[in-house]
């Protein structure tokens, strides 16, 4: 049985952050990180825009209460304000930190790290490394990796945290490349494990983002917290779900309808296409439904809207935000200095997840916390972005909290022994489903069954909801799952079986959709990225509470837990 005082399981922002941080903490420390891709192939890499800190060197009169007050009305007043006090406080340190890793932030003349306009943002604030922040970030912070001795378990998929008796104790892994199972024994687990957005079938994340992280959490009798809040970026590359930064609207950008109009000053004339990413958003869609989206043709009544960068000019386009130009000629054969960019709104971002404290403790119920278990960054829902995350927060939150949750950890560990773990009967769990997966004789493909879930959650649980469109997505859901139980493998062998590692990743998809589902039907109002059209206004009385749901294959139970309000009393948002 292989043993680490501390494993980690992921090896983007958050992970990789967490780890530094316990090393530098405690150098005696043996740490691991393990992840289902290599650390630098993480989906971190594809972060563009920036990361918001009040490093004042645009904006002199910024401060991070103001860094506060934005975040807390983007959120639709959901955010927990506790949570919110430390990630702003806590930026312009972490930002300087990373730079002296030897981070290649953007400069200004004076040789100070640049920051630009960010939507939401009442100040420029946001640092960026042209619009490849994410790249810069975390190629140093695997580099330290290595400097600290690490132990990276590239390319193992976790199949499952060991929780007993209150407490992690360790997890079960699978070597993609030969198909070894080991248990490994720990004082300590931390979850960094992404997001989800492949559970949409048009989204900005990569094929690794399939909720396993939140999904492994959930089938292990931890609630989810907030799932119904899913961020739709406005500005996904038409027809292919690819990201455009929205560091190319701080540059100047103009969203632009079918009749060649600057929609947005009719949605949030005072921010225009600086406006949220959820009112962005269904501003984008609302033109599309109402006819006035662009056809491939020009004309309208089109899917799309065009984002226009002519006016900015070559020199600018190709200095600040060269990487969406070079996706948008690449992927649909546009020039951006001379046409616009065809978009619409894409799965983005999940503002939901495991729930944790501010350290970084895993919460089993609304004031329970299991003992040893740790997560941070995008599969955790410490709730710094509450119903809407503002652009440039979320890199902030995995290197903030990523640095916290390791100082946690790092604390934690040294009053925590290594738990006895039954490693036969984990091992034998675990090779009985793979084999169960590799003799299966079922009816369906693991592509045709993931597309229909992808495409019934697009269809029934997207920018815009509704009672009766969610009720039917859930009906179609439980067939969907029962499909995924009849599903077959071409590949029986063990070697670099990623149809296997496909399988295992569907039947987490089918724990986070239903998850999802089920949390937006029980909101009955409309709050950040959650719109209902059966119930428009957000309802304060009744929901100014976090959703915490409990997973179960009989159905999913939910319960309320309160928001943390310390700074700013809930108010009408506008823009």
């Amino acid at each position: 049985m292989l043993q680490h005082d501390v494993i980690i399981v992921g090896g983007g922002l958050a992970g990789s952050r967490a780890a530094v941080e316990i090393a530098r903490t405690d150098p005696k420390l043996d740490i691991a990180v393990v992840a289902k891709t290599h650390p630098i192939r993480s989906h971190s890499v594809a972060a563009q825009g920036g990361i918001a800190a009040t490093l004042k060197n645009v904006d002199s009169d910024d401060n991070w209460q103001a860094h506060a007050f934005d975040t807390v009305k983007g959120s639709d007043y959901l955010a927990d304000q506790d949570a919110v006090a430390l990630l702003t406080q806590e930026a312009p340190n972490v930002v300087i930190d990373l730079e002296h890793m030897g981070v290649l932030f953007s400069r200004l003349e004076d040789g100070r790290i640049a920051q630009r306009a960010f939507g939401g943002h009442s100040y420029r604030r946001t640092c960026y490394a042209a619009d490849k922040t994410g790249h810069a970030i975390l190629h140093e912070l695997v580099n330290n990796l290595r400097r600290y001795s690490v132990t990276i378990y590239d390319e193992w998929y976790v199949m499952r945290p060991i929780l007993e008796d209150g407490e992690a104790k360790g997890l079960v892994m699978y070597h993609i490349e030969d198909g070894h199972i080991e248990v490994v024994r720990s004082r300590a687990v931390m979850f960094a494990t992404g997001g989800y957005g492949r559970v949409f079938n048009t989204t900005s994340n990569d094929f690794a983002s399939t909720g396993d992280g939140l999904a492994m959490a959930a089938l292990a009798g931890i609630p989810l917290e907030d799932m119904e809040f899913v961020q739709f970026h406005p500005t996904g590359l038409y027809p292919v779900g690819v990201l455009i930064s929205e560091a190319v609207r701080g540059e100047g950008a103009y969203l632009r309808n079918a009749n060649g109009d600057r929609f947005m000053e009719n949605y949030a004339p005072s921010k225009m296409e600086l406006a949220p990413r959820d009112i962005t958003s269904r501003a984008i869609a609302t033109e599309i439904r109402q006819g006035r989206g662009v056809g491939s043709d020009g004309s309208a009544g089109g899917p799309f809207v065009h984002l226009d960068l002519r006016h900015m000019g070559r020199d600018k386009i190709m200095s600040r935000v060269p990487f969406c130009w070079e996706e948008a000629h690449r992927l649909v054969g546009v020039d951006a200095v001379n046409e616009p960019m065809p978009v619409r709104p894409t799965a983005h971002y999940s503002m939901g997840g495991i729930p944790t404290n501010p350290r970084g403790q895993v919460r089993s119920s609304a004031d329970g916390l299991v003992e040893g278990f740790y997560a941070a960054g995008e599969c955790a829902c410490v709730s710094v972005h509450g119903a809407n995350r503002l652009g440039s927060n979320s890199l902030l939150e995995c290197v903030v909290y990523g640095k916290i949750t390791g100082a946690s950890v790092a604390q934690d560990v040294q009053k925590r022994k290594f738990s006895d773990v039954d490693e036969g009967k984990y091992l034998e769990e675990a090779k009985q489903q793979v084999r169960e997966l590799l003799d299966r004789s079922g009816k369906y493909r693991i592509q045709e069954v993931r597309q229909a879930l992808q495409d019934c959650m697009t269809e029934h649980c997207g920018v815009f909801r509704a009672e009766e469109l969610m009720q039917q997505g859930l009906v179609r859901l439980r067939e969907i799952e029962e499909q995924v139980q009849q599903v077959y493998l071409d590949d029986s062998g063990t070697l670099w079986n990623t149809e296997l590692v496909e399988a295992l990743e569907l039947s987490h998809l089918v724990v986070v959709a239903k998850t999802i589902l089920t949390s937006a039907l029980n909101r009955r109002e409309s709050r950040g990225a959650h719109f209902r059209e059966d119930y428009p206004t957000r309802d304060d009385e009744n929901f100014l509470n976090h959703t915490l749901a409990y997973y179960s294959p009989a159905g999913i139970d939910i319960a309320a837990m309160p928001v943390t309000l310390t700074m700013f009393e809930p108010q009408e948002r506008k823009y």
